[in-house]
């Protein structure tokens, strides 16, 4: 069974979560100052991917340039993984293709400590793609924790390129927080991402 076959009802009733979804999690983050010249690529890609309206463009255009951005304001220190096979277990039916992943680690050949799965919203409905971003969180999870990495938390994305859920994981309680930025608030997206990326929220 495909990540993508998971529904947020099954996840919780496979994994044994406890779902949280009437808090802004994120809320308190500051957002980070962007240069003049990513925010102009962003007005420049963002109405193109629109236009297009494809989720190969949004992928493309939007989702890929801010996680690419977001890696080089982290000095390179994250690696990202997209399209990837992220087959954890079989049994658990934790198996399949990823969209996006970051990992813990600037080892961009083969993913060493995976800390935030990215979904990309199919037909633009985000809440269709939480079950699959969940079911990939706990792969994660399984697989740090099979490595000896010592991760506290997991987090998700699910995003249509134009807006963005955030998602947390820590132990077995699932977090969906019930804000959604759009990508005019992309200063507090990549403060979001970063922070999830340093485990400091």
């Amino acid at each position: 069974m495909p990540y993508s076959e998971f529904t947020i009802k099954q996840v919780k009733k496979e994994f044994g979560l406890t779902i949280i979804e009437d808090k802004a999690l994120f809320e308190g983050v500051e957002p980070v100052r962007l240069d003049d010249s990513v925010l102009k690529k962003l007005d420049e890609y963002v109405p193109l991917a629109l236009a297009v309206n494809t989720e190969k463009a949004r992928s493309e255009f939007i989702i890929a340039y801010v996680l690419l951005e977001l890696r080089a304001y982290l000095d390179t220190q994250v690696s990202l993984f997209s399209g990837i096979d992220f087959d954890v277990d079989k049994e658990k039916r934790l198996n399949g293709f990823c969209d996006f992943i970051i990992s813990l680690s600037a080892e961009q050949f083969f993913l060493t400590s995976p800390v935030i799965a990215l979904v990309e919203a199919k037909n633009e409905n985000i809440n269709a793609g939480i079950g699959q971003c969940l079911a990939e969180m706990v792969a994660a999870r399984i697989f740090n924790e099979r490595e000896g990495n010592t991760v506290e938390s997991i987090y998700g994305v699910v995003t249509t390129g134009s807006v963005w859920k955030f998602l947390k994981l820590t132990g077995d309680e699932a977090g969906i927080d019930r804000k959604e930025y759009h990508i005019e608030q992309a200063g507090k997206i990549m403060g979001i991402l970063a922070a999830m990326v340093k485990q400091v929220v």
